[in-house]
This record gives C-alpha cells, structure tokens and sequence, in this order.
C-alpha cells in the first residue's frame, strides 16, 4: 500500500493534517488555560459577593465557598482599598504570579507551555479584573496540579479529534483520488502496456477519454505519440520488407541472368547445331528475369506471392535446373545426376520450384568448384501416400558452423565470399508457401543433403 500513489497520498494526508492539527493545538492549550484562570477568577468573585449581605459568615461557610471556587485567598480591590474577602491557610508559598490583564499572546502560549511541563503542583497567584466592574482588581491564589491536568485531558481530546478528522478526511481524500486520478492514470498505464504488446495494431491507440484537463492533455501526448510510433513502426517495416523482399529478387534475378549470359556466349561462339535446342533455354530464362522485374515493379510486401499450382512434371523442371547449372560449371570436374522417375507429376507452382531447386543446386556447385576439387551433386525424388519427396544431395565440403547456426537467416548464413546468405532463405520460404518445408538432411566433410517435402493433402484436383 505504501508503495502505490493513493497509500502515500492517504499517509501524506494524515501526517499534514496532523501537523496543522499540532500547530492549532497551542494557541487552543494556552486559549483553554486563560479561560480556565478566568473562570475561577470570576468563580472567587461570585464567592466574594455573600460579604455585601453579612460582613460576618461562618468558617465553615468560607471553606465551603473557596472549596466551589477552587481557591486559596480572595482579594478584592474597591477604591484603592485592597481587601481580603476570603482567606483559608495556603499549603506551600507562592512560586508563581500571573496577570492576566492584557497579556500578550505569545505569553500566554510560553505560560501555558510552562504549566504543561511543569509536573509539580505549585501554588500560584493569578490577578485579574472583576467582572461587571465589580472593583478595580480581583486576585486569587490557587493550586496549578488541577490547572495542568485539565489542560492534559483537554489536549488529549483535542488530538483524539484531530486523529478521527485526519483519518475520515484521509479516507475521503484517498477515495477520492482513486476515482479521479489513479483509476485514470491506471487507465493510461493499460493503454501503454497493451500498445507495446503489439505497436502495430492501430486498434491499441488510446483515445483521449479524461475530464481532468492535466490527464487529458496527457492522453492527448500518448495518442500522438502512440500514432507517429505506429506510422513510423509501420513505416520502418515496410522498408525493412521492401529491402528484403528486392534482395531476394535481386539474388536470383542475377543466378538467372547469368545462365542467360551463358546461354547466349554459346550461342554466339559456336556453329553446334545445338543452337537450336539451347535457344529455347535462353527464352525461359530471359524470360523468368522478366517475370522477377515485373514482380519487383509490382512488390507491396516482403512476402513472396502464394504459389499458383499446377501439375506440372518434375523432370522437365529438374533437367532445366542441371542443364543451367552444368554450363555454369563450366570445365571444372563436375558430374550431375538425375534420379527423378519420368512420370512423376507434381502440383506446385513451376516458377517457384524452379527457383528452390535452382538454388540448392547452384549452393552446391558453388561449394564445391570453390573447393577445386572434383565433386558430384545428385538430385533425387520419390512419392509416398502422403508427400513427394525432392533430395538435393552434393560430394561438397559441408556446411561451415556459421552457415549451421544461421541456416535459414537473411544476410547470416551465407558461405562463400560475395555471398548474400539469401538463397535457402528464398527456398525455404518458397517451399513453406506450398505448406511443405526444406531440411538440412546432413552436412558433414562427405557432403550436404538437402530434403525438400512438398504435402499431397489438399493438392489433389
């Protein structure tokens, strides 16, 4: 409770109004000890008065009169004249005299302070002047111990009702604050924690509701506030995904340009009759740079577009990707194989798959002609009652730990100077929007395998 707003303000709130109950609490004690002396003043005057009817009054009257008027000795000056009216023997001397015509204000709080400190019962003398001009001065002598305890009982029943008031104006005040603050700024603390849960989400944007001009302002802040942050947020990811999604395109838009490269330097050096067969080649790959810019012009997100599926024979696509990637293998000792059966039909986007076998076979290549050795990448495929079933297999060095640890990581799992690391991040989203997934089968110093699992359900039609 101490730790919140509304407890300290409780706390805070007892202990000012305590301290203001302090600082009425003296001028009241030494207002309550005057009085106290002017009663009994006036109480010894009243006693005085049974002389004007008997100049002679029994002892036992006099005790009893002076007993009522909680006095000693009564003196009573008329005309100059001082005169004992009543009298009774006096305990101890008289240690103390005060007068209280005219006295200051700050002596009577310095004489009531001293009466309240004083533990003793001294006897006192206190002059005052009649009532009703009943003489020119009256003056008593009196016990102070009764004086001292009235003002204690007093005092306690004043910080009683001090305490009583400063707990039910707390409590008022507390309620009070918890309705028109707390809840409020707990309102405002709401708002803030389920906006950083997810900045995006414009529906998490406070909307300035407060009557307390000082909240609403601060709600009106936040709302800006929350408003630029989401623009900005959403602004912020729109670039982060353009800059991803035109590095994606970018990467394999130079892997095709480059067959395309190689495709037309035969064309262009040789006399083969082969030019016939390879300048289809040349038209799809050109054909699919094409196809990248126009996705490129048209890009409004980071997420490649959903696969338009087809049936489609995976041979035909596979045999594409080798016969591209052996002419970028150039003379090196590179071997290819193909165990794709000749009647597997596949429902996937034909574009797309082409892309995600290109590239594991292009990181293979790669791989491998970096090492300078001699190697073979193989490509696989099979069908059980559930997926078909596409391995990319090479003789290549492995993967390096860093390529392990960031294998499927923009910009962090690349292996090769130069290297983007963007090429099975584009497989493997590929492959996820056909609802499949791409596996590291192994990597170690014997090769890699690569497993690609395109799921039957739901394709069938």
């Amino acid at each position: 409770m101490f730790r919140t707003l509304s407890g300290r303000f409780l706390v805070l709130t007892v202990i000012f109004v305590m301290l203001a109950e302090v600082m009425i609490f003296v001028p009241s004690i030494a207002r309550f000890r005057q009085d106290y002396l002017m009663n009994r003043l006036e109480r010894a005057q009243i006693a005085s008065l049974s002389l004007e009817a008997d100049d002679m009054i029994t002892p036992e009257l006099e005790a009893e009169l002076l007993k009522n008027a909680g006095v000693f000795n009564v003196v009573l000056r008329r005309n100059e004249v001082r005169q004992l009216a009543l009298s009774s023997p006096i305990p101890a001397p008289i240690e103390a005299t005060f007068d209280m015509r005219g006295t200051p204000g700050w002596m009577l709080i310095r004489d009531a302070m001293s009466t309240l400190f004083n533990p003793g019962n001294p006897i006192i003398r206190v002059i005052g002047n009649p009532v009703q001009d009943g003489g020119l001065l009256i003056e008593v002598t009196m016990e102070q111990g009764p004086l001292r305890a009235a003002m204690i009982d007093y005092g306690l029943n004043i910080l009683a009702l001090s305490a009583v008031i400063s707990v039910m104006t707390a409590s008022l005040l507390f309620f009070a604050v918890q309705m028109l603050l707390v809840k409020p700024i707990k309102g405002v603390v709401r708002h803030m924690q389920s906006f950083a849960q997810a900045p995006e989400d414009a529906r998490r944007i406070i909307e300035p509701s407060a009557g307390v001009t000082e909240l609403h302002e601060a709600e009106m802040a936040l709302h800006d506030l929350q408003t630029q942050l989401a623009a900005a947020l959403k602004q912020r990811e729109r670039l982060a995904q353009l800059g991803e999604g035109v590095a994606k395109v970018s990467h394999d838009l130079r892997n095709i340009l480059t067959s395309a490269q190689l495709f037309t330097d035969r064309i262009e050096a040789s006399e083969d009759p082969a030019v016939k067969r390879m300048a289809p080649k040349l038209v799809n790959s050109i054909t699919r740079a094409v196809h990248l810019c126009e996705s490129t012009l048209a890009f409004g997100g980071a997420k490649e577009p959903p696969p338009r599926l087809e049936r489609i024979r995976l041979a035909e696509v596979v045999a594409e990707v080798i016969d591209s990637e052996r002419l970028a293998a150039g003379d090196h000792d590179l071997s290819f194989s193909e165990d794709i059966p000749a009647d597997l039909i596949v429902r996937a986007d034909a574009e797309q798959l082409y892309r995600v076998i290109g590239n594991l076979v292009r990181n293979a290549r790669q791989a491998i002609v970096t090492t300078g050795k001699s190697g073979e990448i193989s490509v696989h495929a099979h069908e059980d009652e559930d997926h078909w079933w596409i391995t990319v297999a090479d003789t290549g060095p492995g993967l390096p730990p860093k390529a392990r640890e960031h294998l499927f990581q923009a910009f962090q799992g690349g292996t090769r100077k130069g290297g983007a690391g963007l090429g099975l991040v584009i497989a493997a989203e590929l492959v996820r929007g056909h609802g499949g997934r791409l596996e590291l089968g192994r990597t170690d110093e014997a090769g890699t395998v690569f497993a690609i699992c395109l799921p039957k359900a739901g394709m069938a039609g």
